[in-house]
């Protein structure tokens, strides 16, 4: 798990332009926030764009490990070392790493729609405005598990971003998770199945990108 330091450096090394633009390289909407702008133009720009590009099973799979790490805002090295630990644990090696990635503590908060975004969740997780089991926890990547309560600290149960989430998201909240609003509180009821995580991902690409 990355400590404080190395998840602030990570920060500082992300992929900071438009991010409409990652989604018409991926022909799929990725944020979706930025929907409107996706849908008035779903394809790449050039000449080309709009055209069917025949592309090599590589490309494929390697497009589907960069929605991936878009979608969570992961990047490569530890996205390899999400990849390294699912194949290690008991199960389906796709399945397990789409839940790791569901199960850090900025996803959560995201989906529970206490931010508005994954980048600001994990802005606000950095920030130190939630606790976990009443202890503070200022890492994005680390991993809830089932029991486990998250709670926004009480000096930042009406910080600007936090309401605006809550009065604006109107996104479904997973069965694996609980949210009271009014409390500020995220209960995880359970590890998600893949069936309850509705990321658009054929995972089963990814894995066979690294069993190469």
């Amino acid at each position: 798990m990355p400590t404080e330091e190395a998840e602030g450096s990570l920060a500082m090394a992300r992929y900071t332009g438009p991010r409409t633009k990652r989604s018409r390289r991926a022909r799929q909407l990725l944020d979706e926030n930025k929907a409107k702008y996706f849908d008035r133009r779903p394809y790449p720009p050039g000449q080309h764009g709009r055209g069917r590009i025949r592309e090599s099973q590589y490309q494929i799979q390697l497009r589907e490990k960069q929605k991936l790490k878009f979608m969570y805002g992961v990047l490569e090295k530890q996205f390899r070392k999400y990849y390294k630990n699912a194949a290690k644990a008991s199960g389906i090696t796709g399945t397990t790493l789409l839940v790791i990635l569901e199960t850090r503590l900025d996803n959560v908060v995201y989906r529970a729609g206490l931010a508005s975004t994954r980048p600001q969740a994990r802005q606000l997780v950095n920030h130190g405005h939630f606790l976990v089991n009443d202890k503070k926890v200022d890492i994005p990547s680390y991993q809830v598990r089932a029991g486990d309560v998250v709670t926004v600290k009480d000096r930042s149960t009406d910080i600007l971003p936090i309401q605006h989430a809550i009065d604006t998201v109107g996104r479904a909240v997973p069965e694996w998770i609980e949210v009271n609003p009014g409390e500020r509180t995220i209960t995880i009821d359970s590890l998600p199945s893949r069936e309850q995580i509705d990321t658009d991902i054929k995972e089963q690409l990814i894995v066979e990108l690294y069993s190469k």
